[in-house]
């Protein structure tokens, strides 16, 4: 079973790292989920809650970048 590689940012610290089926985010059009074999994606992510595999993160503001299965998601620092 191919999982994601997936990764979440802050400016202070590793908020999360490890493997997932699925990642759900908000992006500026709207929630989308990755899955494995997602295409190449750039996006930047709205206020609301990413979910990894169920498991929520609150999110003021960031990017996401999906390549290769791998998520990196890189979070701005709440003001």
């Amino acid at each position: 079973m191919i999982l994601l590689d997936v990764i979440i940012l802050s400016p202070q610290e590793i908020i999360f790292q490890g493997k997932a089926n699925s990642v759900t985010v908000p992006g500026e059009q709207g929630v989308f989920e990755i899955l494995p074999f997602h295409k190449r994606i750039i996006s930047r992510l709205v206020a609301g809650k990413l979910s990894i595999d169920g498991q929520s993160f609150p999110l003021h503001r960031g990017i996401v970048k999906v390549n290769k299965n791998q998520v990196t998601i890189i979070l701005e620092e709440a003001s």
